[in-house]
């Protein structure tokens, strides 16, 4: 099976985030993505597992960094922050 990416993560040693991450993908012809929504997707609910806590402050430390906001729901993971618009497009199927 190809693998898309590699996930790198660690519970924070500040008190102001609960866990930091980076994602690679050299093979999708993206060394590191600078802040992953897939990626803080699967992070949720492994936390929630290692932490008991549902909600999440997280960094992801790449070069450029972004904090997102992670909370575990009923089985859902919802993300808020920041976020940058780098492109617009239309797609006719």
């Amino acid at each position: 099976m190809p693998v898309r990416g590699v996930i790198v993560t660690s519970r924070s040693q500040t008190r102001d985030l609960d866990f930091i991450s980076r994602f690679f993908s050299p093979a999708q012809g993206l060394a590191e993505d600078y802040v992953t929504s897939s990626a803080h997707c699967s992070l949720g609910p492994y936390w929630k597992n290692k932490l008991h806590q549902t909600d999440f402050i997280a960094c992801q430390a790449s070069e450029r960094g972004g904090i997102v906001k992670v909370k575990v729901l009923d089985g859902k993971v919802l993300l808020s922050g920041k976020a940058v618009t780098i492109f617009k497009g239309n797609l006719s199927v």
